[in-house]
Formats: C-alpha cells, structure tokens, sequence
C-alpha cells in the first residue's frame, strides 16, 4: 500500500491510482507534495515490491511539481592522469563521477521497511543527463549498473569515466611547461528553471582525496584544481547552467633535462673547448665534423621526446636548433681560417671597408687590435734613399775620368750603372714580396679576429642557454 503524505490530503489509496495521481501531479491539479511507501515486512522483498511503481516513472523528472526544479549536486575524484598528447591536443584522465539528486516520489519509513538505503539498478531510475562538454571519445571504463537509493528520496550514482577532453596546450615552455585543462559539466538538454546543478564537495576535498588516491600520474602531475560556475544563454532565450573544473598539471622534466638538455649542453661545450686547437692543422676541421654527426644522430634518436606540434614553438625547439647552427658556423669557420692561413698569400690586398670591419672595431671588441706596420730604416723601405745613393754613387764615377785614365773610367762607368740597374730591380721585387708579406698578415688576423669572435658567441650563448633554463625550472 502507498499513502500519499501531505498537510492538506492525509489519505489513503490504492496502489491501482497511483499512476493517475502522479498524472494530476505533473498537470499540476494534485494537491500533495510527496508519496511514502509503506512495507508489509521489515525485508528488501517488501521494499522493492512497494517501489515498483515509482520504477514505471523513472521516464520523467522526479518531481511533484513540474515547476520546481531539481537540484543535483556533482562531484569527482582523479584516480589517474594517464597522458597528455600534444598532437591531438586532449588529456587523457580517469575520474569517479558522482551525482546526487532527490527523487520526490520516493519515500519510506527505515524502520518499517527494515533499511535506509538500497542499491538498484540505475536504468529502474530518472538519471540526470549530466555530461563533460570537452569529451572527445566514447566512454572505456567498466560500466557501474547500480546506484544508491535512500529513505529519504536522495539518489546517488557513481562510476568510472575515461575522460578524453580537449585541452588547449601551451608548450613553449617545453618540458617546464604547466597545462591547465578544464572539465566542464553542464546538462544537455534541461535548462536552469528545470534543473539547477551544484558541487557535491568542496574543490579542496576535491583535490586532497585526488592525491591521495591517484594511482598514476606518468609524466604529468597534479598541482592545482580550481571552479567556476557559470550562467550561459542557450538557444532558445532560456538559460542553462555550466560547472567548470580546472585541472593544473605539471610536466616533470627530469627525464628531458637528463636525456636531452645535459647531453646538448655536453656537446656544444665540448665545441667549445675544440677552438683551443690550431686551425691550420686538419684536426680541428675532422673533430667539428665529427660532433656534428654525432649531434645529428643524437637528435634523430631523441626526436620522440621532442612535442609534435602546439600553437608556437618550444623553447627547446630553438635552443637545439642554435645548437647545431652554431657547431655548422663554427666548422665553416675553421674551413674559412684554413684557407686564409694556406692560401692567403695569392690574394689581393684586404679591401679598405673589411679592413675597418675588423681590424678596427671587431678587433678591438675582442681584444686583438691590428699590429702596427714595422719601421726600418733600410734601403728597402726607404727607396728614394737607395736612389739618391745610386745615383751619387754615378755622378762621383763620372768625375774619375778627370783623374785616371780615359780608357779605365769607361770600363768602371759601365760597371757602375750595371749595378745601379741590378739594384733597382732587386728593390723592385723587395717591395713585391714585402706588400705580399704585409697583405698576407692582414688575411691572418681578419681570420684570428673571426674565430676569437665566434668563440665569445659560444660562452655567451651557453651562458644564457644555461641561466633561461635555470630561471623558467624553478619558476615552473
């Protein structure tokens, strides 16, 4: 038997006009707020016998007055952070939902019935269609058939859900990157007059027994877990109802610093310690090229830890590829000082602007100012005195004949301006060789001045290198 409890209608009826008082009920004509059931024993048989008609109803909203709306309360608990994949831009977690809602057409009497509660099958029921805005795949986890029936009308349901949702990544921090993801609950179809939704707990319960109980985390960790609820128009000048978490998760980097950070940083200084060899010998040419493959391949072993894709690119991104820009420059370097050192002496003069360039202002920003041009008083570097000497050397020839005789100062006349011509050319091709000398030394400390350069680049870039990675870990 049921008995329809209310101040306005204590009375009894029969089971067979149960169905049409609920009809009045929803069309608004019934005068009573809520229904009991009565047990004929103490048992679960009784029980279940007695709800059976509140199961014929689990099709419509549990409630005795169409304009009162049902208030459900939701809840989770993250067991698990299974991954976060950067190419499809989703996070891939597994969570305990729970919802609570008061059924109106359920009510008994614990001690007559002999229970509180019952667990029933979740289809004999009215289910809240709760759902995650972000999800991107079908539900994998067990499916729970039962939920929780109390005495006092409540219901609460809980299972398992493999939540694929989309996330918007920012990975330009890549791997001291934080991603904050949000799981957003809202009702499909009812609207904010029918049914109104609310948090089961509060955030930081949420987040306390979702560490203690998380079992797996991968790479990823949980560090934040804030809500926001919000109130959106909906298509049909109605409003609906939005609850939205936001998950903060953590990458830990500690396997990409081991793997990939320390080795780069290990190759481009041993790059750097290779400019203390001599680049006119072919070894320091063989070595650069030798870590240049090693590099190469290092990358290629390692390019699966690097992210796919995202919206900018990583910082590591650049970083490795600075690396190896900086190792090819400095190899072409090297090619380009050995060249100067071994062939240099067939080149023209150093043209006047690369010789401001360089010699002048990079020489004295890295310390090595041009050599000043050698001073000797010779006869080579001062031709018009070779000149005057030659030619005074003629004119007091040309007054012997005055005192010898005329036929041997012929013979010593001639002599004389046989050798005069003999030293202008010798002068002639001195000064040849000197401008090469001059020219070629010229070429060698462009060269020496280049690779000091270069070599100022490296420390500065690792430097910095090693500061931005330092500063963004413990910032992240």
């Amino acid at each position: 038997m049921l008995k329809v409890l209310d101040e306005h209608c204590p009375l009894k009826v029969k089971p067979s006009k149960v169905l049409f008082i609920f009809i009045s009920v929803l069309m608004h004509v019934a005068p009573c707020s809520s229904i009991m059931q009565n047990c004929s024993r103490p048992d679960t048989p009784s029980l279940l016998e007695a709800l059976q008609p509140v199961f014929k109803l689990n099709e419509i909203r549990p409630t005795m007055n169409m304009s009162t709306p049902t208030n459900v309360s939701i809840g989770f608990v993250l067991f698990g952070i299974l991954g976060l994949d950067e190419k499809a831009q989703v996070l891939k977690t597994y969570i305990r939902q729970d919802m609570r809602w008061r059924n109106e057409f359920v009510e008994w009497d614990p001690e007559q019935c002999g229970s509180s509660a019952i667990t029933i099958p979740r289809k004999l029921l009215w289910v809240p269609d709760v759902v995650i805005n972000e999800f991107m795949e079908k539900n994998s986890a067990p499916f729970v058939p039962y939920s929780y029936l109390y005495s006092n009308g409540f219901v609460l349901d809980s299972h398992p859900i493999r939540v694929i949702s989309s996330c918007r990544l920012d990975i330009y921090t890549f791997p001291f990157d934080v991603q904050n993801c949000s799981l957003s609950f809202n009702s499909y179809l009812h609207r904010k007059a029918v049914l109104q939704i609310n948090i089961f707990t509060s955030v930081e319960d949420i987040l306390n027994q979702s560490k203690k109980v998380m079992t797996t985390m991968g790479e990823w960790e949980l560090i934040g877990l804030t809500v926001q609820r919000f109130t959106l128009p909906a298509g049909d000048n109605e409003l609906y109802q939005e609850i939205r978490f936001f998950v903060t998760v953590r990458r830990r980097a500690t396997l990409y610093v081991v793997n990939l950070l320390i080795p780069s940083c290990f190759l481009i200084t041993v790059d750097l310690f290779s400019f203390l060899l001599p680049p006119q010998t072919v070894d320091r040419s063989l070595f650069k090229m030798t870590l240049i493959l090693g590099y190469t391949v290092f990358l290629l072993i390692m390019n699966d830890l690097l992210p796919t894709t995202g919206n900018t690119i990583p910082l590591i991104n650049v970083f490795l590829g600075l690396c190896l820009a900086l190792m090819m420059s400095s190899l072409m370097e090297t090619i380009i000082i050995t060249n100067l050192l071994c062939g240099s002496a067939h080149y023209s003069p150093v043209p006047r602007w690369l010789r401001v360039l360089v010699l002048q202002i990079l020489g004295r920003l890295v310390r090595l100012p041009p050599k000043p041009r050698d001073l000797e008083d010779t006869v080579i570097q001062n031709p018009a005195t070779q000149e005057r000497k030659v030619f005074s050397v003629v004119a007091a020839d040309s007054e012997a004949p005055k005192q010898k005789g005329q036929l041997n100062n012929d013979k010593a006349l001639q002599e004389l301006r046989s050798l005069g011509k003999d030293l202008q050319a010798i002068r002639l091709q001195v000064q040849q060789q000197q401008g090469g000398s001059q020219s070629l030394q010229e070429w060698i400390q462009v060269g020496s001045i280049i690779d000091r350069l270069l070599f100022g680049l490296y420390i500065l870039f690792i430097s910095v290198s090693l500061v931005t990675m330092i500063i963004i870990w413990v910032k992240s």
